[in-house]
């Protein structure tokens, strides 16, 4: 195993928590992509580009557990690079099959991919605030058989995941915002400006 690269890579995640608890704290978290937060993502996502292309994946057999556990977070935090995430989905697709991801990192980011993109996620994994103010999860496609996707994704059942995403929020101080449709106009127009959508 290489200590020094897991090391490395659970700094990273623990770095970019820490940003995220300030502007939690402060309530700035709430309001759009922080350009610090958005700054660090970027600059983490680069950083294991390169780890990728000089190493392949760090899996688990590589980095442990945890490691590939901050490899997988480093690549769903980089919502400001499509490319980078897209082709790290099919990366952790193939590292799954070799026993080196977990199946359910897989379909968390596939799930994000599908959000960003507009399209309905496949797993019920992301989350939005709706116009009661209650966060539920953004639309899931064909949702009478979700929970048998999350069952081979070794997800517990929605209505778990969607009560303990709910108390994460809780916990982590998010709110809902002020005006959810003008919130929801705001992401879509930063997703087109990204490219994640035309």
């Amino acid at each position: 195993m290489d200590q020094n690269l897991r090391q490395k890579l659970i700094a990273m995640v623990d770095e970019a928590k820490r940003v995220r608890s300030t502007l939690s704290a402060d309530g700035s978290l709430f309001q759009g992509y922080n350009a610090d937060l958005r700054a660090i993502h970027n600059s983490q996502a680069k950083t294991l580009a390169d780890i990728i292309d000089q190493q392949g994946w760090p899996g688990r057999s590589k980095v442990g557990e945890d490691g590939a556990a901050a490899a997988w977070m480093i690549v769903q935090q980089a919502i400001g690079l499509p490319r980078f995430m897209r082709a790290c989905r099919d990366v952790i697709e193939a590292e799954v099959a070799k026993g080196e991801a977990a199946r359910w990192q897989l379909a968390l980011l596939t799930d994000r991919i599908r959000w960003l993109e507009g399209r309905k996620q496949v797993y019920g994994t992301q989350f939005d605030w709706d116009e009661k103010g209650e966060l539920n999860p953004v639309p899931i496609e064909d949702e009478a058989t979700v929970d048998a996707r999350r069952a081979l994704a070794d997800l517990v059942p929605l209505a778990e995941g969607v009560a303990q995403r709910r108390r994460e929020a809780a916990q982590n101080g998010e709110v809902a915002p002020a005006n959810p449709a003008g919130r929801r106009k705001d992401f879509e127009d930063w997703a087109k400006a990204i490219g994640w959508r035309s």
